[in-house]
């Protein structure tokens, strides 16, 4: 007949054991789970939503940010960069932005903006696709006297407002893009996706 004595201590121990043993297998299984969860760069590149801090973009001064592939311009507009727009209009090929194409309906304005202060746009011409260069400085000596500030492109010579709005004599027909975008919170904006803005 067996011994029906039972070794306590190593039983406590067996179970520990394959305790461990099963948590590290179900945390195993689960991290390819959790991962799969969170955007690859792949996704990323071909749309994600890009998320912008625009705490630190000191006024006056454009940020650079890749979504889709795509160049995005935040810019921080100061007063008097938002005062001269109106007296621009009479320069603009679209001034009302009526190329429903190029901006959301939320984005169709003077400002083509949701806040007047940040302007977001897609940093392509919508020329030949040449990417502009930021010359926020006014009349300037290469770009004339009645330069207003905004973005040069260098490959064609189209010009474009602080809003980017295309400039008469450009050759690009259309306003920059506006690309999709909402604000998370003061201080985040999300790029790649609309919300309904109040």
């Amino acid at each position: 007949m067996a011994s029906s004595k039972v070794d306590k201590g190593r039983r406590r121990f067996l179970v520990a054991a394959t305790s461990v043993v099963g948590a590290i297998g179900t945390a195993a299984m689960a991290t390819p789970f959790v991962m799969s969860l969170t955007p690859s760069a792949r996704a990323l590149a071909a749309g994600a939503p890009v998320e912008v801090n625009i705490s630190k973009i000191e006024a006056g001064q454009q940020l650079r940010v890749i979504w889709r592939g795509k160049p995005i311009w935040v810019v921080n507009r100061t007063p008097d960069m938002i005062a001269k727009l109106p007296s621009v209009a009479p320069k603009l090929k679209d001034p009302d932005s009526e190329v429903e194409s190029q901006q959301p309906a939320y984005a169709q304005n003077i400002h083509r903006a949701i806040k007047e202060q940040y302007l977001v746009l897609i940093g392509i011409c919508t020329h030949l696709g040449c990417s502009p260069t930021y010359r926020p400085e006014l009349a300037p000596a290469d770009l004339g006297a009645d330069w207003p500030g905004g973005w040069y492109c260098p490959c064609h010579g189209s010009r474009f407002d602080m809003a980017g709005h295309v400039m008469k004599g450009s050759p690009a027909g259309k306003n920059l893009e506006v690309p999709p975008y909402y604000y998370k919170n003061d201080t985040t904006i999300l790029v790649g996706e609309s919300k309904e803005v109040a």
